[in-house]
């Protein structure tokens, strides 16, 4: 059985640790608010612009048809925007999504895909994909607890360039989907070509003017909804990242709780072990004596 002072220098070592979960739980929980508020605020406009593509595209009958649009039977060539974390300490998260997408990537190479490009937004899926031996063709890394536009454009247009050039047929997104405080769902959804499910079916038909005309128009609206979907799924994997922190060191905390009470009673019993030999050894003393 350890002494006294070993056990004591784990206690206090435990309580140290308990601090500094504790510390990291609260600010967790600061950052979690901030990250749902901006998540929340950004659905309004994805769902609009979201119908206001399907009436401009699926909706009326035009002559143009944008290349976005469409949908691609066998796929030989995919590309893929993995939206991870940038630090750890956040529970199952990053490994659930990566799960995901390794099973996935394996059922694309079952079905005959030939090749397989990675955008990589987050360090955790950058370094992951690049273990892996993945064709990362860009990334973008250290997003901050704030998601900014003009940052993901840059990674993701090399995405969308190479869907229009046709090097790939397909781009998915995969990312993590918040449900509430205690619950985050890795998802992987196709981002490009833009098929009615994803957009939507349109309540009612509307009637525009186009001005100058529908190919500016769409043109425009397509570009801004890719980008509004990439945005919003970065929001909500900084939302899940924030609570699945909290609720990570707060059961840290709890189990350093836990940790100490224990040793706490080992020592007690240690303690109370070695008065009782010394009471023991005294009493024997005397009675030699």
């Amino acid at each position: 059985m350890a002494g006294g002072k070993e056990i004591r220098n784990k206690i206090k070592s435990v309580q140290n640790t308990r601090k500094i979960t504790k510390a990291m739980e609260m600010v967790a929980a600061s950052k979690m608010r901030r990250a749902q508020e901006r998540m929340r605020a950004g659905r309004p406009y994805a769902l609009t612009i979201g119908r206001l593509a399907a009436n401009l595209a699926l909706a009326n009958v035009t002559d143009y048809r944008h290349p976005f649009l469409g949908k691609v039977e066998n796929p030989k060539k995919v590309g893929l925007v993995l939206v991870s974390t940038d630090k750890g300490l956040c529970g199952g998260l990053n490994t659930n999504l990566l799960r995901l997408v390794v099973n996935r990537m394996k059922e694309w190479e079952a079905q005959g895909v030939s090749e397989i490009r990675t955008t990589c937004i987050g360090n955790k899926g950058l370094g992951f994909m690049q273990r892996m031996g993945a064709k990362v063709v860009s990334n973008v890394t250290q997003l901050g607890d704030t998601p900014h536009l003009e940052r993901l454009i840059g990674p993701v247009k090399v995405m969308i360039n190479a869907f229009e050039r046709g090097e790939v047929d397909v781009v998915y997104i995969a990312f993590n989907e918040f449900v509430n405080t205690m619950k985050q769902e890795p998802r992987l959804i196709q981002l490009l070509p833009l098929s009615g499910e994803s957009l939507g079916t349109p309540e009612s038909t509307w009637d525009y003017v186009y001005e100058p005309d529908a190919k500016a128009v769409i043109d425009d609206v397509m570009l801004r909804l890719v980008e509004a979907a990439v945005y919003q799924t970065v929001a909500e994997n900084m939302a899940c990242e924030q609570s699945a922190r909290m609720v990570a060191m707060k059961s840290a905390s709890d189990n350093a709780g836990n940790v100490v009470k224990q040793l706490q009673l080992i020592y007690n019993k240690t303690r109370q072990a070695a008065i009782t030999g010394e009471i023991t050894e005294i009493v024997s003393g005397a009675a030699a004596v």
